[in-house]
């Protein structure tokens, strides 16, 4: 099932896009705030995501950011904000359609079939293969000498973001934001414990990292060294 997370702070409108969403067999995941929304894509990675930009406590516009900072899913904007500049600010964040309330059920299906047409005929996902393990972000799954490693789905979310950005730094602040939300921008303390899990999990040598690189005081890095990216 396709897996859709919605973001709104009206729960009247919540509750009834939730049931007519499942209805048409979705698997619906709903959050009427932001922190909520991103611990939910942290937690269960959605295949597409619909966001209402005036949330309690974080805009809309953020949590496409956040949101597009590790995931490549669709994300449609419902936002009862019909400006032009409105829009450009959205899919200038990252947004892949904006929708206007009110709009029609009909309408919506619609989009989020065009959607999902889009992203199905995407680049696909890369493999990344080192010399001790294999991350596979479309499966997401990690395999170490040929074994599957259980990961939590907060270690994922923390991989994920780092594969994706392969050798570029990302910042704490990026990543704590992205992960656990603006509230947690300056929880560090939450990012090296997640990063020596990993580590322990991941690396042959978890005290000489040769992968998940730590650039002190500023953020963290993963690096192939050696391996290949496969377009699979």
């Amino acid at each position: 099932m396709t897996r859709i997370l919605v973001v709104d702070d009206d729960r009247a409108l919540l509750r009834a896009l939730a049931i007519n969403l499942r209805a048409r067999h979705f698997d619906v995941e709903t959050a009427a705030d932001g922190a909520t929304a991103l611990a939910h894509a942290a937690r269960t990675p959605p295949d597409i995501a619909i966001v209402d930009l005036g949330l309690p406590d974080i805009d809309g516009i953020d949590i496409v950011t956040g949101l597009r900072g590790w995931t490549t899913v669709p994300i449609i904007v419902l936002s009862a904000r019909d400006t032009q500049s409105s829009k450009v600010d959205a899919l200038d964040a990252g947004a892949d359609d904006y929708i206007t309330k009110p709009f029609g059920m009909d309408e919506l299906l619609a989009r989020i079939r065009a959607a999902l047409r889009r992203a199905t005929a995407s680049t696909p996902v890369p493999v990344i293969r080192t010399a001790a393990f294999t991350v596979d972000l479309a499966a997401k799954k990690a395999t170490r000498d040929g074994a599957p490693v259980r990961l939590t789905p907060t270690e994922r979310h923390v991989l994920e973001l780092l594969v994706r950005h392969t050798g570029k730094l990302v910042t704490h602040e990026q990543m704590l934001k992205e992960i656990w939300g603006p509230a947690y921008a300056d929880q560090t303390n939450y990012l090296r414990v997640y990063v020596a899990q990993l580590r322990r999990k991941l690396e042959p040598t978890p005290s000489r990292p040769r992968h998940l690189i730590t650039e002190p005081g500023i953020g963290y890095r993963f690096e192939v060294d050696g391996g290949s990216v496969a377009q699979d």
